[in-house]
């Protein structure tokens, strides 16, 4: 199934929780979007529609860090001491190193670092525990853990975070229904699945 009917149907159960817990119209509005985005997140893992959302250009992030070693070695000629100054043009070097070898699919990792940082500088376990989840999605493959049992219960711990965070009944349930009526969309039981989804990761890698 293609994103626009994962986040179509996502919103569905967003609209639903916030219907049946009688939700005013703004948190309904919220509820309608964190649907549409939980109905997306299980493919992080790919190249999908919220991946491209939420992650910048890598030529952005390569040429700000390419600018970073550029000022790095310039800046190291004015120390004042050769060893300082041999140091800061080594580190700057193996900047423009690594930023040569940034590519649009490190983009997502970055992101998750980022908003793993973000969280820790405000305190938000939510946010911290989105980062990780993230990172992980950046390096798992398609529907492996992102679309397991795992991933509902690490989602849904995110979730449970996000709604006392922003004080709204419904958050939780249209969180978590979301993402799991994605998963129910994957199985290979509707014919427009070749591929199943691998639930019960670790313990079993079988397909349903």
């Amino acid at each position: 199934m293609n994103g626009t009917s994962h986040a179509v149907i996502g919103s569905a159960t967003g609209f639903i929780v916030a219907h049946t817990v009688q939700s005013t119209p703004t948190e309904t509005l919220v509820c309608v979007g964190l649907g549409a985005v939980s109905g997306l997140m299980p493919d992080l893992d790919i190249d999908g529609k919220l991946r491209g959302k939420i992650t910048l250009p890598h030529q952005m992030i390569q040429l700000s860090a390419q600018v970073i070693g550029i000022l790095m070695v310039l800046y190291s000629f004015f120390e004042k001491t050769a060893v300082e100054r041999w140091m800061g043009v080594g580190i700057g070097i193996l900047i423009l190193f690594i930023a040569s070898l940034i590519k649009q699919k490190h983009m997502l990792t970055i992101t998750g670092i980022t908003v793993l940082m973000g969280g820790l500088s405000v305190e938000e376990r939510w946010i911290i525990l989105l980062g990780i989840y993230i990172m992980i999605a950046s390096f798992t493959s398609h529907r492996s853990y992102t679309h397991s049992i795992l991933g509902v219960v690490f989602f849904g711990i995110i979730a449970a975070d996000l709604e006392n965070s922003l004080g709204i009944q419904g958050v939780y349930y249209t969180c978590i229904g979301g993402y799991i009526s994605h998963l129910i969309a994957d199985l290979k039981i509707f014919p427009f699945n070749k591929r199943g989804v691998k639930l019960f990761l670790p313990l079993s890698s079988k397909e349903l």
